[in-house]
């Protein structure tokens, strides 16, 4: 594993623009109404600052000469002290320019140019208190992020905030996909599909595709130490942010210096534009750990999908999934197949009696009596076999929190690097630490379960372990920072095609492509050849879009959901779960519509095999994949996983034909997609031994 490093490719620092533009106000007289502007390295996106002779700030963002986001104002409301709203001026606009590229130790892609144009607007209050409060703003081609600061001073020295005034104005109507906010199965719904002017209170990522086309997803980056924010719609397409409610009425209490979580806009041509943007890990900060060659991407199985389908339980007993037999049984599986990890939950005491929204009873280090820890340890170190280790807290982050060293301490004893910890519970039902020591209720994506959050990614850290959560916060591109932060769910799973009222319809994991994916990877866990569930129908897609499924919903960690004797019974299908990489060189969208259909190649950080994915929803489809992406002059062997005729995700969804042929670079190949089907290929360069 190569360790994250900036590398030079122009200038790879903060470099301003030329004096004039650089220093226009060198002297203010004063904060004063105007206002100031700035584009992106190559013109696309434009903003516009202003404070006007009220005192309001707002922005206004072109893509190419035409409004996207129409004036939209920014503020605060303080729940111990005047509002930050109106009375601002401008004392400075500083416009500066930075250029460079740095390598992830593992992502989509290996290296990320970080190219933006950055305007500082200092404002002041030009009456009253006086307070100060900076506007930064970063334009890249294919976004833009915005925060504000706030600098030590002594009329402001604790901002306690009941709400943010940031609005973000649509100019154009369209389409928009979106989940419902405050809503008790937190992120676990099904996605809306309605015009802009009919969205309710969302989550983000929002997704909109507007009527010229032009396709718009809102988001953040570098949420630390403040609350979620979602999006309300007030009128027409204007929204205005919404923070996660707090402890009291204050959804957030800092003290100066700080700044908000960037504000963001990824803009498109091309719904693929979106899923190919590097903003929100842009946004973030560079990493703080340094070497982390100690995680090293994989795939795994598990005792999980035993459970869901209610074979086995987590909870003690004759069904008991996690005892030491079924365990080594697993590692075994894992040694003979490639895969890198087992996960295995139910292992630990505290899931008899009442656990969801509870999790009082947990212990993180005692394990129940059938599951010799030691035993297993042992034997999953002799099979070259990594335990990944899962922390249920039944949402009670408070009882978690003082564990945490002994939980993690004991994975570094066995050499274990990957905890899958989860927070169920009902909205609302999370246990946090309050100010007075002692627990309290909170929301998932409050400012106390952000902190939760952070301090569990810096203790893993320090015991070399990396942080799969589930129930989570939102991803808002932390992993740049803090590379432990591997993946996350905060969607609904795969295992609501087990029991699932309605289970996973076949547009389920379009959407995600173009709506969760945005802010980060997901831990779905596809994989799935026994399509007979708890759910009526079952699992709503075909054979091969569950191996497509591993291409086009990006994870660090991929997992083999299903159970072993599945994998045994049909090695053909379970050939490509076992070849396919998880771990990219590079990512290229070919195509794609939100919610219909995506076809995505990704290039194995690893070796020179690229891999490739589509899926549709419960449309068939005839797709084309032009094969530039491959080394032009090179020929490779593709392995295909396609629908067979007749293959249908209601009546045929095992029908699968797997064949191979020689391909270059220059050829186009005709993708046929059942309903709800898909397609996977493997590209391997001829001469390359199979790994």
């Amino acid at each position: 594993m190569l360790n994250r490093r900036s590398l030079i490719s122009g200038t790879a620092a903060l470099s301003a623009l030329p004096a004039a533009a650089a220093a226009q106000d060198a002297a203010p007289t004063g904060p004063q109404p105007g206002s100031a502007s700035a584009t992106s390295p190559d013109g696309v996106l434009s903003v516009e600052v202003t404070a006007d002779k009220d005192g309001f700030v707002a922005y206004a963002v072109s893509r190419l000469g035409r409004p996207v986001i129409a004036s939209s104002r920014l503020g605060f409301l303080l729940t111990d002290a005047r509002k930050l709203e109106r009375a601002f001026g401008i004392l400075t606009r500083t416009v500066t320019s930075h250029d460079d590229t740095w390598e992830q130790p593992w992502g989509e892609r290996r290296f990320v140019r970080n190219r933006y144009t950055q305007l500082r607007v200092e404002l002041q209050e030009r009456w009253g208190l006086m307070r100060r409060m900076d506007v930064v703003f970063r334009l890249y081609d294919d976004g833009l992020g915005f925060r504000c600061e706030f600098p030590e001073q002594p009329n402001l020295t604790t901002a306690s905030i009941g709400a943010e005034l940031t609005e973000f104005t649509v100019t154009d109507a369209g389409t928009a996909w979106w989940l419902p906010a405050f809503e008790y199965n937190r992120a676990e719904y099904l996605y809306n599909k309605t015009a802009i002017d009919a969205v309710g209170v969302s989550q983000t990522p929002l997704t909109m595709r507007l009527d010229d086309g032009t396709h718009l997803s809102i988001h953040e980056a570098a949420l630390v130490d403040y609350a979620g924010m979602n999006l309300r719609r007030v009128e027409g397409g204007k929204f205005r942010a919404m923070l996660t409610p707090g402890l009291t009425s204050a959804a957030v209490v800092r003290q100066t210096p700080f700044h908000t979580p960037w504000r963001t806009l990824q803009i498109a041509d091309q719904a693929g534009g979106l899923v190919e943007s590097s903003l929100i890990l842009n946004l973030n900060e560079p990493n703080k750990l340094g070497d982390v060659s100690w995680f090293t991407p994989m795939k795994y199985i598990g005792i999980w999908w035993d459970m869901h389908l209610d074979t086995r339980s987590w909870n003690s007993g004759p069904k008991h999934g996690a005892t030491t037999d079924y365990t080594l049984r697993q590692i075994d599986f894992a040694a003979e197949h490639g895969f890198g990890g087992v996960l295995v939950e139910g292992w630990n005491v505290g899931w008899d009696g009442e656990w969801f929204g509870a999790g009082w009873d947990y212990s993180f280090t005692e394990a129940y009596p059938d599951f010799d820890i030691d035993r297993v340890a042992a034997h999953a170190r002799a099979k070259g076999v990594e335990i990944v280790g899962h922390h249920e807290t039944g949402g009670n982050a408070f009882h978690y929190e003082q564990q945490l060293d002994a939980a993690f301490g004991l994975m570094q004893r066995h050499g274990w690097h990957t905890v899958k910890t989860g927070y169920v519970a009902d909205a609302g039902g999370a246990h946090v630490t309050g100010p007075d020591g002692k627990a309290h209720l909170a929301w998932h994506e409050s400012q106390p379960m952000v902190r939760h959050h952070q301090t569990v990614v810096e203790t893993a850290a320090r015991y070399q372990v990396a942080v799969n959560a589930h129930e989570p916060v939102k991803d808002t591109g932390l992993r740049r920072t803090w590379p432990n932060t591997i993946t996350r769910e905060g969607a609904r799973g795969m295992e609501y095609a087990a029991w699932g009222q309605p289970g996973n319809p076949p547009e389920h994991e379009v959407n995600l492509v173009f709506t969760r994916l945005l802010a980060g990877p997901m831990d779905y866990t596809p994989g799935v050849l026994g399509m007979e569930t708890r759910v009526p129908g079952g699992v709503q897609t075909t054979w091969a879009k569950q191996l497509a499924l591993y291409v086009t919903i990006y994870s660090p960690i991929q997992m083999a959901a299903d159970l072993l004797e599945n994998y045994e019974k049909n090695p053909g299908p379970f050939q490509f779960i076992k070849d396919v990489a998880v771990d990219w060189a590079d990512t290229r969208v070919l195509s794609g519509e939100v919610g219909d259909y995506v076809t995505i190649a990704r290039k194995d950080r690893n070796s020179d095999e690229w891999f490739l994915g589509a899926i549709t929803d419960e449309q068939p489809r005839v797709l084309t994949a032009a094969l530039a992406f491959l080394d032009p002059g090179r020929r490779y062997r593709a392995e295909i996983y396609a629908d067979a005729a007749g293959a249908d995700y209601q009546t045929n969804r095992e029908a699968i034909d797997i064949t191979t042929r020689e391909v270059t670079s220059a050829e186009t190949l005709t993708l046929r997609l059942a309903p709800g089907g898909g397609q996977a290929i493997r590209f391997v360069p001829l001469g390359q031994a199979r790994r």
